[in-house]
């Protein structure tokens, strides 16, 4: 254990460590500077310190008023040892308050307990010494009796204004001592009872000691002694050889059942100028949305049967979105984005709930079918009325036939499909989904009445 200060900067915060002998280590960490437009914590660990502290509070109100004033830059040094953290907390009318929150520190069988399980498992010393901290060591530590995180009621303030539960204060300190974990996280294992030159240094005497016992065990086992228990080893070159010797590979994962809900927006700081918070959250929705569909399209049994959908222009991307579910609120921006006035983008809306981007392309595209195609196209009405019960449809061109008066439309689609439409207006308005019959796509047509799908608004006119 080395005596003295050092002094480091991280993250832009510096910070003085005055380290002496176990368990009277203490940091100290200068103050940082303003956290306008980011949140406290970033890392898993950090947010579980905020939800401890969350889940303690009695009031709401004074947790609110704490994050902001640790927004503004209300919080002096910080002073780190075991069992409590310190701060000096600024009103704004310039008045200073002592501030301490106490956490309970872990006595030495349960440290005992945490090291022997830590170097029980190779990883989780690689991951100490990488200055780190997975969540699988604090999930091994709690499976040992070893709570780490703080939880309900683990948190406990002391301030010199004398409330009896979280303050304003205390409130800021544990906000900004979430921005210090993300930097750190050996301030967790401080506040718990040992400083990160202790942790690490006795981390290598046991992992030193551990080592030494197993030559010795391997020494014996070979001079004639009792040889360790277990089943016979495989060479990995000789398994990979046998290849029969490789057991099959486990089952892929079930993906969840919804997609992951986007982190909320809504803070007390504005985002910046040209920055929409509502249009981001639902982008960030969408998005889950769409990775958790392409998630399992790929654990699908044979995923090479899966649809593969083609990448989509901006102005079809567009409509996707405002079809999308909640995508109505953004209704007017999305018109403009796509260069469609609202009208028509309602009406391309209604399409793609009826098949995406082909039905859109059936209402948007002013191609003209091949006569091979229009010649199948024929083939195809003549056989779905064989009866003599055929509609007088009539071709209008770009492989499409009307029912003169009876304000009915089909297009024949590029897939060999038939999609239904209906006059609304002084507009053809899709009408259902494709199908490959045109006796049955007529009919939808027929039926449809005024029952557009869910969530389209129709044009008017």
């Amino acid at each position: 254990m080395t005596n003295g200060t050092e002094n480091s900067r991280e993250n832009g915060g510096e910070f003085t460590r005055t380290e002496g002998h176990e368990p009277d280590a203490e940091r100290t960490f200068a103050a940082l500077p303003p956290a306008h437009g980011r949140g406290f914590a970033g890392t898993w660990w950090g947010q579980a310190w905020l939800k401890a502290l969350e889940d303690t509070a009695l009031d709401g109100q004074q947790l609110k008023k704490g994050r902001r004033m640790a927004r503004e830059g209300a919080v002096g040094a910080v002073s780190v040892r075991p069992g409590r953290i310190t701060a000096v907390v600024r009103d704004r009318d310039g008045t200073a308050q002592r501030s301490d929150v106490l956490l309970q520190r872990l006595g030495a069988e349960e440290w005992d307990r945490f090291l022997d399980m830590a170097v029980d498992r190779a990883g989780h010393i690689a991951a100490l010494l990488d200055r780190e901290m997975p969540p699988h060591l604090l999930e091994d530590a709690a499976d040992v009796g070893i709570e780490l995180l703080p939880g309900i009621g683990d948190l406990e303030p002391e301030c010199a204004c004398e409330a009896w539960d979280h303050c304003p204060h205390s409130a800021a300190l544990c906000y900004q001592v979430a921005r210090l974990l993300d930097q750190d996280p050996f301030v967790l294992l401080l506040m718990r009872g040992r400083s990160e030159r202790g942790l690490l240094d006795e981390l290598q005497v046991r992992s030193v000691a551990r080592a030494a016992r197993t030559r010795q065990d391997d020494g014996e086992a070979a001079d004639g002694g009792a040889a360790p228990e277990g089943p016979a080893g495989v060479s990995a070159v000789a398994a990979f050889a046998a290849g029969g010797l490789l057991p099959p590979p486990p089952a892929p994962p079930e993906p969840p059942a919804a997609p992951g809900q986007p982190p909320s927006l809504d803070t007390e700081t504005a985002p910046p100028e040209g920055i929409d918070a509502d249009a981001l959250e639902f982008l960030a929705a969408d998005a889950a949305a769409r990775a958790l569909r392409l998630l399992a399209e790929a654990l699908a049994p044979d995923p090479h049967e899966a649809p593969w959908e083609e990448e989509l222009t901006p102005r079809q991307d567009g409509v996707r979105l405002a079809a999308a579910s909640g995508g109505e609120r953004f209704a007017a921006r999305l018109a403009s984005g796509t260069g469609r006035p609202r009208a028509e983008l309602d009406l391309a809306v209604r399409a793609w709930r009826y098949g995406g981007a082909a039905a859109l392309a059936v209402l948007e595209d002013e191609r003209t079918p091949e006569p091979e195609e229009l010649a199948r196209a024929g083939a195809a009405l003549d056989a779905a009325w064989e009866g003599g019960d055929r509609p007088g449809l009539r071709a209008v061109g770009r492989g499409r036939w009307t029912v003169p008066g009876a304000g009915v439309q089909l297009r024949y689609g590029a897939d060999g499909r038939w999609w239904p439409y209906r006059k609304e207006g002084s507009r053809w308005a899709p009408a259902g989904p494709a199908d490959h019959d045109p006796a049955a796509a007529f009919a939808d047509a027929l039926g449809s009445g005024d029952a557009p799908p869910p969530g389209f608004e129709a044009p008017a006119g």
